[in-house]
């Protein structure tokens, strides 16, 4: 059995249940919209984001969960979506999981207008059903992503981030909704305001260790849906290429920066500044740091007594860190 399918063993009637409440809650008047979510919703990913809402509210509440819990599960994939369609529009990128994404098949103009409609989609859940403090995490999600893109297209332009900012950036970018996903799945079966918390910062840290080993897939040969050195070519900046910016000499680093600046498009260089990171221990210190976020976020949930739920997410723990794509 897939790790993946492993995972969902203990969630496997709530993944199937919220997978109709998931198309319900995107339904419209407009055959148009109809026609690109029901598009979406045939291509769609792993579902990790509900996975990690559900098996958080079972872990915490004994194994039950409610209408909050599905409804958490679905603003969470809404906006999820939501950002993955503005994304590529964003990036100028034609494939999304192997297929056409939104803009491709539908333009500029229709994508950005999909991806409005699934963020009011989202928010109107909440509202329609009061589920005001759940509202408030997901506001709070969004506001920080959109920062996040903002702080690394702003750090972008001179090249100059350092480690503490970009662990900033992909805590906005990325981890924020995954600690999103946990905090809402603690929330709607607990009021233990502390307990929500704890499973915030959970997410938060697993969100940290997912990105990293998305920056690390820069480096790797693989395929894994993302051309090697695209990172590179779009001129982002990852911990493996800060840490090795960080410790080469002036005219190392002069080489590399100009490189990323002027060379990016030239496959030649850009192999060239790969191996130059890899050889440098690049790879090697973005591990441990990936590593370092994983136990931290373990050593979290330690206090919780044992359950199926609770092995299920430090298997989620483990695939984020292992996984191949």
């Amino acid at each position: 059995m897939k790790i993946t399918e492993q995972i969902k063993q203990p969630i496997l009637k709530e993944m199937e249940l919220f997978e109709e409440k998931f198309y319900d809650s995107m339904t419209s008047k407009v055959a148009l919209l109809n026609r690109i979510t029901y598009f979406i919703v045939n291509r769609k990913g792993k579902q990790m984001r509900p996975m990690f809402v559900f098996l958080t509210a079972k872990m915490i509440s004994g194994g039950t969960v409610n209408d909050r819990t599905f409804r958490g599960a679905s603003v969470i994939e809404l906006i999820h979506t939501a950002t993955l369609v503005h994304d590529d529009v964003v990036d100028d990128s034609n494939k999304r999981r192997g297929f056409f994404s939104i803009n491709a098949l539908w333009k500029n103009k229709i994508a950005v207008l999909v991806g409005d409609y699934l963020l009011s989609k989202g928010l109107l859940l909440s509202i329609d059903n009061g589920d005001f403090d759940l509202l408030k995490i997901i506001s709070v999600a969004v506001r920080e992503m959109s920062e996040g893109e903002l702080l690394q297209i702003e750090k972008a332009r001179r090249l100059d981030i350092t480690e503490e900012v970009y662990y900033e950036i992909i805590r906005q970018k990325t981890a924020t909704l995954i600690a999103a996903c946990c905090a809402l799945g603690a929330k709607s079966v607990s009021e233990d305001e502390a307990q929500v918390e704890k499973m915030r910062k959970f997410g938060e840290l697993i969100g940290m260790a997912f990105q990293i080993k998305d920056d690390l897939f820069d480096y790797t040969e693989e395929a894994i849906g993302k051309p090697t050195g695209i990172d590179i070519k779009e001129q982002k900046m990852t911990l493996p290429l800060i840490y090795v910016l960080n410790h080469c000499t002036s005219s190392e680093k002069k080489w590399l920066i100009n490189s990323i600046k002027n060379h990016n498009k030239d496959k030649k260089r850009v192999k060239e500044v790969i191996a130059f990171v890899k050889n440098n221990n690049g790879l090697v210190y973005a591990e441990e740091k990936m590593i370092h976020f994983q136990n931290e976020a373990i050593q979290l949930i330690q206090d919780i007594p044992s359950s199926e739920y609770k092995e299920a997410l430090m298997l989620m723990v483990n695939y984020v860190i292992e996984r191949k794509k």
